[in-house]
């Protein structure tokens, strides 16, 4: 009886280090062992409560007449959306003054901002009332507008997560689920999204979603239905077109291997203009109509760069005045010319070889060149290349972590000037304990090099210094915006570093098969 009492012993012993060697021997054991699913579900569930926590505070231009914010602009177009015949959405009108923030994203956005308006109308009419509305604030008119990001995160981003999980696990067979598990935390509780969408007040979690979606659609060969989500997501905010080159290029070296190409270009071309001739068809019925759709999603009166951005011409802008030098036309063609030469090494590689890995680091790759070196980008836009970023988080563990650090950073000022510190300083908090509560193997190099370690800490240094200065000091008063620069410019020394590391990342790839090709001639 002692001897099957040992072995049954030991046998359960050697069955839950099995279960460790599968799930991961770290902290993460507790909210894997019922399987992935389960992990999704309860971090989803933390991931909603955390979005409904930091909904409670301040919203941009909270109380700030005339024009308010982001808030009052999503508002803004439920009210004429509702009020207004489909053609005069975009028009200026006496019921419709494009001054007032006046729709700029593309149709998609228009139908959405429909549909939450009627959401709005059935519980608060007043909300949404033609021209009494603007400026609405009420308690039960904030409580209803912050439900709609809710859930638009709930069915978009969220079941896109999954999928894209789903995706990524069955092509990493050596995972351990607490690497994954780390992974779904990485994306949902992404602190720049949540400050940006439930702090700030935006949707970009519909994008964002939309184009998760079509990423795990590519890496799961669905390639047509990948062009479908992506061509929704182009229609709902235009700077989804920063992820279409790493698209475009993967898909066309894809195409190009296949034994009638031409037939598969067509497929592919077939879906996005029938997706894009669906969406647009209110405004397809004549030039007029279609071109002034067009130019509300282009504000190039705006100037090349607003506020303080960490992209290169708003940071060069300290030495070089481009606004002074050059006019809006050269400056169009200057950034266009800087985006595109940027965009391309990343390009020509996932043509001459698609894969995967390399279309997830040519994802990070254009979205980046369209932050750094386009027309128009707002601080806000950094959470494009930071969603590749997070999608590469168990490969490239410090790029996620200095990347959502310094992404973070990028908007301290907007973030200040919404009052949302506090859930910035929480969320902060939230990242890094979840950073350091990594799987050892998603920890990246255990024994970095002595130089690496002091360069870091002191770019970490820098940052908190100010951060406080920051919030403590006033900027000296024949330089208001002095503290703006700084955060700028550091950001954007971050921005370009991590920007050549990951370009010089996706051309090492195509050693691989090199390699192997050759050891397979010698052998």
């Amino acid at each position: 009886d002692a001897t099957n009492a040992h072995k049954e012993l030991k046998r359960k012993t050697e069955k839950i280090n099995e279960e460790k060697d599968v799930n991961g021997d770290d902290g993460w054991f507790w909210i894997v062992h019922k399987g992935i699913g389960a992990a999704f579900i309860s971090i989803a569930v933390f991931g909603f409560l955390v979005r409904l926590a930091v909904s409670v505070h301040p919203y941009s231009g909270a109380g700030t007449p005339p024009k308010y914010g982001d808030f009052e602009a999503q508002r803004h177009w439920m009210e004429v959306t509702l009020h207004l015949p489909i053609k005069d959405w975009y028009n200026n009108t006496s019921s419709n003054d494009l001054s007032y923030w006046g729709l700029d994203y593309p149709p998609l956005t228009a139908y959405q901002s429909y549909f939450h308006g009627l959401f709005l109308r059935f519980f608060h009419p007043e909300s949404v009332a033609l021209f009494s509305s603007r400026g609405h604030e009420s308690y039960l008119g904030k409580l209803l507008m912050r439900w709609t990001v809710l859930s638009s995160d709930a069915l978009v981003f969220f079941p896109a997560v999954l999928y894209f999980v789903f995706v990524y696990l069955a092509g990493r067979k050596n995972s351990h689920k607490s690497e994954i598990a780390w992974h779904i935390a990485m994306i949902l509780l992404n602190p720049c999204l949540i400050l940006i969408d439930h702090g700030h007040f935006q949707y970009n979690c519909i994008s964002l979603g939309l184009t998760i979606g079509a990423i795990a659609s590519v890496l799961s060969n669905n390639d047509l239905t990948a062009c479908f989500l992506f061509s929704l997501a182009l229609n709902h905010k235009q700077m989804s077109l920063y992820f279409a080159p790493a698209f475009f290029s993967h898909l066309l070296g894809k195409c190009l291997r296949h034994p009638n190409p031409l037939l598969e270009v067509l497929k592919l071309g077939i879906v996005v203009l029938g997706t894009f001739s669906l969406i647009w068809w209110p405004y397809i019925h004549s030039k007029e109509a279609f071109l002034q759709v067009l130019s509300r999603l282009a504000p190039f009166e705006r100037g090349i760069y607003e506020d303080y951005v960490a992209n290169f011409w708003c940071t060069t802008s300290v030495l070089i005045k481009w606004k002074r030098l050059f006019t809006t036309p050269t400056l169009k063609i200057l950034s266009l010319a800087a985006t595109i030469s940027t965009s391309l090494p990343s390009m020509v590689q996932q043509i001459w070889d698609p894969s995967k890995q390399g279309f997830l680091y040519g994802l990070f790759n254009s979205a980046f060149s369209f932050y750094l070196f386009s027309f128009q980008v707002h601080e806000k836009s950094i959470l494009l290349p930071l969603l590749p970023a997070s999608l590469l988080a168990i490969e490239e563990p410090f790029l996620h972590n200095w990347m959502t650090l310094y992404s973070l950073f990028s908007m301290f000022p907007l973030l200040v000037r919404d009052k949302l510190v506090l859930p910035y300083i929480a969320l902060l908090a939230l990242f890094s304990l979840l950073n350091r509560a990594a799987p050892i193997r998603s920890r990246g190099i255990t024994e970095t090099h002595s130089l690496r370690s002091f360069v870091t800490a002191s770019f970490l240094l820098c940052a908190l210094i100010l951060h406080a200065v920051y919030l403590t000091m006033p900027a000296p008063h024949r330089y208001p915006f002095l503290y703006e620069a700084l955060i700028m410019l550091l950001c954007f020394s971050q921005f370009v570093s991590l920007a050549v590391y990951t370009n010089a990342k996706q051309w090492m790839l195509l050693k691989r098969p090199i390699l192997v090709h050759k050891e397979k001639k010698l052998l």
